[in-house]
């Protein structure tokens, strides 16, 4: 992951190049890295602090003005949903005559494979602040992405354009208050059929974007049918966020942050009315829908990792090179030395694991899961556990 040089930038963590066939980009990646580069570069590293400071003050759940403008500089430029594959680019073109002639070049992405994405993906991910400039940031990719492959025309229409064009966000409820939510058969919210809708009774948290005042609508996942088999008992559905019933009642934190301005809240969604039109794919199909977004998501989250563990390496080894101890720098010191080595080892066998289930998913779904669940390693190092998270009673 890195630049191919051009569009050099003076950030340390920025790989200049790499070997052919060792992961290298291809030459029409290298082009969209050396304008990446160049635009975290001018924009983004040094507007962080900007960021930073809006979202630990009074205002932090508003949306700093900086932040759109520069969401419309990276559509200028070409920098817009690169996370979107080239065969579901293909089967959204009925989308591109409902937005202006200005947007629809990059409406859709620039029409890249999953691969080829990984390396602007960890580029991307070096920032917290990033992904979303550029329309790569989750939630909203996945929900993209369910919306695109099992969505109505209608359903894409209301929902999927706004999201493509980054005028709205979203949020995915799933996890559950009240039961071991990691395995989603025990997932107890109730979607129930009545007349020409359904009706919406849970309480979720951890509904990460919930708390950002752009959040429009929700894929919700809950029971349709309990008395079906175990894994065709779920259905998603979407649930507007300004619909009578639904209450976004808190924040959570991780690691003492509430990650504002998007934050992850705790939603009652209490006796909610939407129109049966709203059921994605069709009653029972909530796990295929939620296999189908997974893949790609927890992907991403690994490659953005890689790029914050460059970034974090370097930073790093630049205090190793400036911090004095026994009359020498820390670099000087053996076993510093060692550490920081052994650190680049890992994150370069991390890297390759990625790429590999990026070219694995390339080729199938089914190709690339054990790829994916070796993936699923560096994004839990990252997360760790329930030690790292505030009060959550």
């Amino acid at each position: 992951f890195g630049s191919s040089g051009s569009g050099s930038s003076s950030q340390p963590w920025v790989v200049k190049s790499r070997a052919a066939g060792l992961g290298a980009p291809s030459a029409r990646v290298q082009q969209l890295l050396g304008a990446l580069n160049q635009f975290m570069a001018e924009h983004v590293y040094p507007n962080e602090h900007v960021f930073e400071e809006h979202a630990s003050g009074p205002n932090r759940w508003t949306i700093h003005p900086l932040n759109e403008e520069l969401k419309q500089k990276a559509k200028a430029v070409g920098l817009w949903n690169l996370w979107m594959p080239a065969g579901m680019a293909a089967k959204l073109q009925h989308l591109l005559p409902l937005v202006p002639q200005s947007e629809r070049s990059t409406l859709l992405g620039g029409g890249l494979s999953h691969l080829e994405y990984a390396h602007l993906c960890a580029v991307m991910g070096s920032s917290l602040w990033a992904p979303e400039l550029f329309n790569c940031s989750a939630p909203d990719t996945g929900n993209m992405e369910v919306l695109a492959k099992y969505g109505t025309p209608e359903q894409q229409q209301t929902w999927l354009v706004p999201l493509l064009r980054g005028g709205i966000r979203s949020c995915f409820a799933m996890t559950e208050k009240a039961v071991a939510s990691s395995d989603a058969t025990n997932i107890q919210s109730e979607i129930t059929r009545s007349g020409d809708n359904y009706v919406v009774k849970g309480l979720k948290w951890w509904t990460s974007g919930a708390m950002d005042p752009r959040c429009k609508i929700a894929i919700f996942m809950g029971k349709t049918d309990v008395s079906a088999p175990t894994h065709k008992q779920q259905s998603m559905l979407l649930v507007p966020m300004d619909s009578p019933g639904v209450k976004v009642i808190r924040p959570l934190t991780v690691f003492g942050y509430d990650d504002a301005p998007h934050g992850h809240a705790e939603v009652s969604f209490d006796n909610v009315t939407v129109p049966a039109s709203n059921l994605l794919l069709g009653e029972g199909r909530g796990f295929e829908i939620a296999q189908g977004r997974l893949g790609p998501g927890r992907l991403h989250h690994c490659m953005r990792l890689i790029g914050m563990a460059e970034r974090a390496l370097a930073l790093a080894s630049q205090r190793a090179l400036q911090r004095v101890a026994f009359g020498r720098p820390l670099a000087a010191q053996g076993g510093l030395r060692e550490v920081l080595a052994r650190q680049r080892i890992a994150l370069e066998g991390a890297r390759l694991l990625v790429l590999n289930a990026s070219e694995a998913l390339d080729r199938s779904v089914g190709s690339a899961v054990s790829c994916l669940s070796r993936c699923c390693l560096i994004e839990g190092t990252h997360h760790g556990n329930m030690g790292t998270f505030g009060k959550s009673q």
